[in-house]
Formats: structure tokens, sequence, C-alpha cells
């Protein structure tokens, strides 16, 4: 009986609410190395706005109760428009051969606080509504049935991330501006471990000119009661899958005591991580006991890469870039906040296609499939805590701040060792120009600075693009990312050229991110209007933003609409923003192409090899983007892909070429041939990305025998001969 088939029955048995209760009597072992089950399916769900916990629901369901699975957002339920408390419940079956085990509840996100019982017994509690959490449950889970109770409450308050916004309390309505999507919004599973564990890797590297050490800080927990000296392996693979580089330690753990060990890995030649070429490598870790049995293994990607800020300029690997990207809500029409790897990963590659470098990922942290497409697409972010216009009065509460640092700590033990994370961004749009935001910045970049040394730390503000003078919270940042709407919200389109040079007066020593610009459709009288102007704001801006070399990307809001209950046309109380590039169904509009055509890195133009009147072949040229244009960088990794077609449809060639690296300024050629045929020819050219999307290309279609060619009118004897 393989491993696989072992492994798909337990998925299957997670789902049905069983672990392994039916492989005990085929007489086999349940493994020691710790797993995971996922236990996404079969809950129960109701909504009671402001009931607490009755008794009677800790033992069984109330009547009317849903059947849903995991993820889940009950906007999209019979609760959609109610904010409150939504109970969920499922039976687990728990066999005999586990009991005694260490046994954990694993949430990766539950909106926005929850509270958790097995069988009647609270187990835990978490606030913060898009971070995981554990919750050890290996003294209440009993063989047989067990009942497992959630209440999410998605209620805001003064001090809750995300909260009030109390900056808007002049307009009456002071929700945040996405939709409050109650619910456990992601994957839940049940982690068994035996004698220890793996938490979480911590990895850190250091790059030389020929080599690369990366340290990784293993978080191993000892669950006996007993110490245990365990046996540490950390091994390095490489983006070909080739083993590079091993390292062993003994480390001794006290009983129900953790410790972090280092394990420094040294490679050679090391194949650096890109934008748009996102080249990863996969640091593993197994921990052995004193006989050698695996008890946990660990495994996490990294890059290897450097990120530098000089002269006002963002240095990847040694190489001054500009970057630009559009942001995207975890939202849809289909999951709302509950999203599922499928439209996530749809989503991505269709940010990739955008040719997306730069982007936040909005204001709240992302589920781990966000960070992985963005490290395989080589592209960077500015993750978030949602701190969403607030004033200073909330920024100076300590309860405010505890929080904060507590979702940061989580956010960056999930998500800090992703390549594609440039900076940590504090906050959005709240009051930072005062003495409570001053020191609200500064002790959030002090925790910051400790837990994650190393990584820049911003926030987005949105009074810098109404009045450009040198507020301190902002010198504070690494970087000044800027909101900055000129057409709409911040001031005329023409304003933005003025405002750019008092930015540049105000903060001679800072590069800038545009962190969001636009174009809202309320501006317009409908839809199909917004997005007219979308296109044109979308090209002035960013034509704008080029001229500057201190501004160093560009990010466009956003991708796609969103459902809220602000910045909608008038007389709607609840819908979607029209926002985006595409609408909430993913409808490309105009603004979608013109977004593409206008942040391509590279061009490319073709020349025709010719026999007389009959092409043979082709030489392309590929150009990169202009040196310091928006977006610049070097395409690395790419390919060029061409075919020709004749006038009858018939394929006269085809064919594939690596590229060398392009930079900005730089070009490179490629030629092909083919049987010459007289008949009128289509060339087309692509040029493909490391990821496989589309970074630019040319058609090039020609005709003989054209008034001006070279024989005209063409000589019979060379027209094709029919057939019949």
């Amino acid at each position: 009986m393989t491993s696989e088939w072992i492994k798909a029955v337990r998925k299957r048995m997670g789902h049905l609410g069983v672990l392994s209760a039916f492989l005990v009597p085929m007489g086999l072992a349940t493994p020691a190395a710790a797993e995971r089950i996922d236990l996404d399916a079969g809950w129960t769900f109701w909504l009671a706005k402001d009931a607490p916990a009755d008794p009677a629901w800790l033992k069984s369901d109330p009547a009317k109760v849903e059947s849903v699975s995991v993820p889940h957002s009950w906007p999209l339920s019979r609760g959609a428009n109610a904010e409150g408390v939504g109970w969920y419940a499922r039976t687990l079956v728990v066999p005999e051969a586990i009991v005694g085990k260490h046994l954990e509840l694993h949430f990766d996100a539950v909106f926005y606080a929850a509270r958790v019982w097995v069988n009647g017994t609270l187990v835990g509690t978490h606030e913060g509504g898009h971070t995981a959490f554990d919750l050890d449950v290996s003294k209440v889970l009993q063989p047989g049935a067990n009942r497992i109770v959630v209440a999410a409450d998605d209620r805001p308050g003064f001090v809750t991330i995300p909260g009030y916004a109390m900056r808007l309390a002049g307009s009456g309505n002071v929700w945040y501006d996405w939709w409050h999507s109650g619910g456990i919004t992601r994957d839940v599973s049940l982690r068994i471990a035996e004698g220890g564990l793996i938490r979480r890797q911590r990895i850190r590297q250091v790059l030389k000119a020929d080599s690369a050490t990366v340290t990784s800080g293993v978080a191993i927990e000892n669950v006996d009661a007993t110490p245990h000296t365990y046996s540490l392996t950390s091994v390095a693979i490489d983006p070909d899958g080739r083993e590079v580089a091993r390292g062993e330690k003994s480390v001794t753990v006290a009983a129900s005591a953790a410790a972090t060990p280092d394990a420094a890995l040294t490679i050679a030649k090391p194949q650096l991580w890109q934008i748009g070429a996102g080249k990863l490598y996969r640091i593993v870790a197994e921990l052995r006991d004193e006989k050698g049995v695996v008890l946990d293994r660990r495994e996490d990607t990294v890059g290897l890469r450097t990120l530098a800020l000089r002269d006002r300029k963002l240095y990847v690997n040694g190489v001054a870039v500009r970057l630009t990207g559009v942001t995207r809500h975890e939202d849809s029409p289909w999951e709302g906040a509950a999203e599922t790897r499928g439209t996530i990963l749809h989503d991505m590659r269709d940010l990739n296609a955008l040719h997306v470098t730069l982007t936040r990922p909005v204001h709240y942290p992302q589920p781990q499939s966000v960070f992985d497409a963005a490290d395989r697409a080589g592209m960077l972010l500015v993750p978030e805590i949602p701190i969403w216009q607030m004033t200073a009065a909330q920024l100076g509460d300590p309860r405010l701040l505890v929080r904060a640092k507590a979702m940061m700590a989580e956010m960056i033990a999930e998500s800090g060792n992703h390549p594609s994370v440039l900076a940590w961004s504090v906050m959005n749009e709240s009051e930072a120009a005062t003495p409570q935001g001053l020191a609200f910045v500064k002790a959030m970049k002090a925790h910051i600075n400790a837990i994650d040394p190393g990584r820049f730390v911003t926030f987005a503000d949105s009074q810098i693009a109404e009045r450009a003078v040198r507020v301190p919270a902002l010198v504070e940042a690494d970087f000044v990312m800027a909101n900055a709407y000129f057409g709409t919200w911040s001031g005329g389109a023409d304003k933005v050229g003025p405002w750019l040079d008092a930015f540049d007066k105000a903060y001679p020593d800072r590069m800038l991110v545009i962190s969001e610009f636009g174009w809202p459709g309320p501006f317009s009288h409908d839809s199909a209007s917004a997005d007219v102007a979308r296109t044109e704001n979308l090209k002035d801006q960013l034509a704008a933003f080029a001229t500057r070399p201190w501004v160093g990307g560009a990010i466009f809001w956003s991708y796609a609409d969103y459902r809220s209950n602000k910045n909608l046309f008038a007389g709607l109380a609840d819908g979607y923003v029209d926002h985006g590039l595409v609408d909430a169904d993913r409808q490309r509009r105009p603004s979608y192409f013109a977004w593409e055509a206008a942040n391509r890195d590279v061009s490319a133009k073709v020349d025709l090899t010719m026999a007389g009147e009959t092409p043979t072949g082709f030489t392309a040229t590929v150009m990169g983007a202009a040196k310091a244009a928006l977006p610049s960088y070097p395409l690395i990794g790419a390919r060029l892909h061409w075919r020709a077609i004749g006038g009858d449809r018939v394929v006269l060639g085809e064919g594939e070429q690596a590229l060398p690296v392009i930079a900005p300024g730089g070009t490179a050629t490629v030629s092909a041939a083919w049987t010459g045929r007289l008949t009128p020819v289509t060339v087309t050219v692509d040029i493909l990305t490391a990821e496989g999307a589309r970074a630019g290309g040319v058609v090039r279609e020609y005709e003989p025998f054209k008034a001006g060619s070279a024989v005209y009118p063409p000589d019979p004897a060379q027209l094709p001969k029919d057939p019949k």
C-alpha cells in the first residue's frame, strides 16, 4: 500500500470528519511524523447577531442551520447584510490511536475575533481577521465524536484592526472601505505531532560575489513531558531540484520547552531571484528523535537577492529599477473574502499579464498563495496591516498599538521568508501628521526592526497629496508612499506636476512610491464613461510620474471592482466600487488593455529576409525599456516565440529561442528562416517572460505584388500553380 494512497485516504476521511479511524483495524500504524488533516468540509453555520454563547449550542446545533464548507464568508450567505456573531460547528471523529499525541487546531484566518470550543470547553481566542493561529486541543479531544464550535465576531470598534475610520466621522459613515466579511475565511486543519515539532523557520541570507549564506532559525518545540536530544537536518535545494547544501546538528530541548537553533547553509554560485524571474530555493528542515525517526518536516522557499535604497532609487541585486503595478482586493461575487486558491491564482496570473512588478496587496495580511505566486513571478509586495483612516486619538490609544504589534508580528512570522516582500506598511491614510501619528510610526518601526531586521518600513499617506510639506512621521519611513488621486480626490489632473515638484523640495532624500492612483467611477456619469476617464487618467499620470526619476514606483487602484458601502454611484448603499481595470466578475474593460500596453518593459520590431519578392525569414530586434523609464528593469529569463503563416493559413515555420538579459536601453536580435514560398506572410513574434506571460511582441504582415514592390505586376510564372 503506497504512502500516496494513505495520504489520499486521510484527506478524504478528513473531509468526512474522520481522521484515520478505519486505518487502525487494517493494521496500519499512524506515522510518527507530524501531519495536518484538512478540516474544511462538514461545517454548519448560523448567524446570531448579538448573541453570547448559548450553552445549548455547544452541544448541538439550533434549528435551521446552513451546511457549509470553509473558507466561508457569511455576507454571501443568508447573513448578507448583517454584522455580528456567526457560529460554526462540526463533528470530528478521533481514533483511539492518536489520543495522547500532541493535537492542535490550526486556523489560517477567522474574521475578526474568534472564540473556539471543543466539547463545550473554551480552548482559545484570537483577535485579528487575516492571520493564522493554533490552539492546543490535546487534552480535550476524546476518542470518538468531538464537537468543535467557533464564534466569529466581525463587529468593528474604536481600536479594532480594521476598526471605525474615525477620520470619516463627519460623513456619518465610519465603516472601512471594503466589505466586513465575517466568517472562517481561510482553511482549518488539525495538526498531529509526537515527540517534537517544527513551528516555523526564519530564513535570513547574506550574498557575496560568488556565494550565498542562508541561515534558518528553526523553531523547535518539545511536546513531550521528557527532554529530547534531536537531530536537525537542513538542506538547500536549488531551482533545478538539486541539493546544493546540507547541514546537521544536535539540539537538546527540555520537556515542554522550545528552542530556535540556527542552521547555516553555504550555496556556491547562487541563482538570483530577479524582477520578473523568481528563481526559488527550497530550504528543508527535518527533525528526528534519538532513534532517527522523523518527527516533523518543514519546507520553505526563499529567493536569493539584495534590495537597497540609495540616491532615492530602489536597487534589486545592484541594479536600479522603477516598477509599476495594480492592487487587488481579496473579494469576488462568488467567494467574498473567503478566497480559494483557484481565484487567487487566476487573479495573480492576470496581474502578471498586466506586467505587475510592484503592488500593495491592499490593506491587510494576505493568504500564502498570494505570496507564493508573487515569489514565482518576481513581483515585489508591500503588505500592510489594516489600520485605515484612523484619527490621532486612535493612533495614540495604547490598546491599538498592542494589537498592531501583535498583528504585524503574526504577519511577519507567516510571510517574512518570502522574497517578494519589499517592505512592511503600518497603516493607510491615517493622521500621521500628528504627535500621536509620529509616536505610532516610530514604535511600529522599532518593533519591525527588532523582529525582521533589514526589511524596509513604510506606510501609505493621502494628506501628503493635499499638501507636500515635510512630515516627521513620513521622514521615519524608509521610503514615502503617497495615495495621489489627481483628477479626482486630490485635485485637478494638471496639479500633479506642481505637486511632484513640491514633494521633491520637501523630501529631497526620499524615494517616492505612488501607492494609489486611479479614477473612481462616481466621478463620471456611468461605468462606461468612467472607464474612458480612467484610461486617459492612467496614461497621463504615468507620464507625469515617469519624468521624475525619484518616483521609484506607481501602483494603480485597482485590479477589480470590490464590494463596499462607500464610493458608489449615487443612490447605492451596498454594491461594487467601480474602480477596476476589470469588473467584479473579472470581465476586462478597455482600461485593462491600456494599462497592459503602457507598462510593457520591452518592445520588438521585425525585418523580413527576402529572396526577391519571397520572404524566407526574419530578424527580430528586441528592445528593453528606455533607461529610467517607468517601468524600467532588466528583462531576465525571457524567450522569443515566433510563427510565420502563409496566405493559405499553412504554417511556414515556428520556433522559440531564449533571450539574453536585456537591460533598459539594451537590445537583442533573433533571426529565423523557413522555406520560401511566394505567398502573403504573417509573422507573429511574442516575447514571453520567465513565467510565460506575454511581455510584448509584434505582428508583421507582408503581401507580395503590391504597387511599389520589386516585381509589379507579378510574373505569372511566379504565381502558385492551380492544384487542379
